[in-house]
């Protein structure tokens, strides 16, 4: 039986990891090993291709049940040394599901179709043996023709001029949270109508360009704009994220603890006393991950939001703070 590949040590995580935990440490390695970060690094793109089939299983809850699955019943009957030369136990009665190798067993658990020996798709195999086939019985055809005196209508030479490789250029345009994640994402070439699936790198930034070798016309490069859609509450600058946050009078002046949406999820972060409206405060490393592999900050700009409708008691309360305040921000306008 063949070996395995563990798709939890390939992404770092344990075997009880949890969902966020799984997709946390493939954006770190996605991150590192992209093959559009990497140019020319064949290790890097063969890691990268192994990291993504490994997330591809594990964050998939019923495709990470069934890997589990088969690991547990490859590590419990896989072959091993027997002693004096015994053979090894009968396993005629195992589970029929398990009885592919690893390797078709993950085909099928993908639904990717079984590849040649020559790494190319059978369907394409199928598709170029006919086409040979073809192109071998016209000469045949030809000299038949000849024979009969019929005329021969494919008397024009036999090769025709081949295409040349060009490039491609298309536009992508994606939600803010879709390019800070990246994944999988689906695309559809309007030159030529062909759909793509891409896996697109986390941390795209308006205007990058995502190089995809090979899926321009006859073999050239397609090369993808990234666009990213207007968000309601960020806004991209460069690598920095920049938003607005509202806070009530009552804790602009007293300050204190408040929760910040962040790319990340939300975080508590403590303002200072007697903050006022445009003042920025600045989260490191909230922002979108740079070439480097760094993230930038997440700029806030504090507006101090009004009360439109005010309960009794709340409006009680203002009154009274309006008779005993002593602050006057008139006191300096003077007129010349």
């Amino acid at each position: 039986m063949q070996d395995i590949r563990n798709y939890y040590e390939l992404l770092g995580v344990k075997r009880d990891a949890s969902a966020d935990d799984i997709k946390q440490s493939f954006r770190r390695l996605a991150r590192k090993y992209h093959p559009d970060l990497n140019p020319g690094d064949k290790t890097a793109e063969d890691k990268f291709k192994a990291i993504s089939e490994a997330y591809e299983v594990l964050s998939d809850r019923s495709k990470r049940s069934q890997y589990d699955k088969f690991a547990g019943f490859w590590r419990k009957n896989r072959p091993r040394a027997t002693p004096n030369n015994n053979p090894p136990r009968d396993r005629s009665n195992d589970e029929d599901e398990f009885s592919d190798d690893f390797n078709t067993f993950i085909d099928r658990l993908l639904g990717r179709k079984k590849e040649s020996n020559n790494g190319n798709n059978s369907t394409d195999w199928a598709a170029r043996s006919d086409a040979q086939s073809a192109r071998n019985s016209r000469p045949n055809e030809r000299r038949n023709s000849r024979e009969s005196g019929s005329p021969d209508r494919n008397s024009a030479p036999e090769s025709q001029p081949l295409l040349r490789p060009k490039n491609l250029e298309a536009e992508l345009t994606l939600p803010l949270e879709k390019a800070y994640l990246g994944g999988r994402e689906r695309i559809t070439i309007q030159e030529d109508g062909r759909s793509l699936e891409v896996d697109m790198p986390p941390g795209m930034i308006p205007g990058q360009k995502i190089r995809l070798r090979g899926q321009g016309i006859a073999g050239g490069d397609l090369y993808l704009k990234i666009n990213v859609s207007p968000h309601q509450f960020f806004r991209l600058e460069g690598v920095n994220v920049y938003c607005q946050l509202p806070v009530t009078p009552a804790e602009a002046v007293l300050g204190g603890f408040v929760e910040v949406p962040t790319l990340d999820g939300l975080v508590k972060i403590s303002l200072p006393q007697s903050i006022i409206s445009g003042q920025k405060l600045r989260l490191a490393g909230k922002g979108f991950p740079s070439e480097d592999g760094r993230r930038g900050d997440q700029l806030l700009e504090i507006q101090i939001v009004v009360p439109k409708n005010l309960l009794p008691a709340e409006r009680e309360l203002y009154e009274k703070l309006r008779e005993i305040e002593s602050f006057n921000p008139r006191l300096d306008l003077t007129i010349n």
